[in-house]
């Protein structure tokens, strides 16, 4: 782990660092839906940056390496609430040799990219697709454990003799504005 060099003291997660973290994620019931563990891998990813929920990314920042932590993520902070007028009735003959059956997922490409969705009924010709993202609505637990910090990765440019002595000349320049 990262060890502050002022402070001698291990360092806290914070907003833009980089981290590795093994996670399980449960249903209110306790039913698994996610678990990077299984998978061997943790996932990697840079604190506050929008590919992870809210939720998650927030309730990492103050762990250190080797911390664990279970939390809840209500809905809003997740996947939001769940849009009942997010479905789309397509043509059974567009899933070609696909099978669909109600409550199965399908996957699909549409004009925002790849999705996935819940068939919701399937009446003579047409098959209703619920669009909601599979955990909207829902409540999310996690249990995370922080395996590496590697912190803010810096440029080599930040690691350059002249970026310290600018950042200490603009310390040493500060000007007392009380007269």
């Amino acid at each position: 782990g990262i060890i502050s060099l002022t402070t001698g003291e291990i360092m806290k997660v914070e907003l833009g660092h980089n981290v590795q973290v093994h996670y399980v994620g449960t249903h209110a019931d306790g039913t698994e839906f996610d678990n990077s563990r299984v998978r061997g891998e943790p996932l990697t990813f840079k604190v506050g940056d929008h590919r992870m929920i809210r939720g998650f990314s927030s309730a990492i920042v103050g762990m250190s390496e080797g911390e664990t932590k279970s939390f809840t993520i209500p809905p809003g902070e997740a996947y939001g609430d769940r849009n009942p007028l997010a479905t789309r009735d397509v043509p059974i003959a567009d899933f070609g040799e696909i099978e669909v059956e109600v409550g199965g997922m399908v996957k699909g490409n549409g004009p925002r990219g790849p999705f996935l969705a819940q068939v919701t009924s399937i009446e003579k010709e047409v098959v209703t697709l619920d669009m909601n993202h599979p955990l909207a609505g829902k409540e999310l637990n996690f249990e995370i454990e922080v395996m590496t910090n590697t912190g803010v990765e810096e440029t080599a440019e930040d690691d350059s003799p002249e970026a310290a002595t600018t950042e200490t000349e603009t310390t040493d320049t500060e000007t007392d504005t009380t007269d």
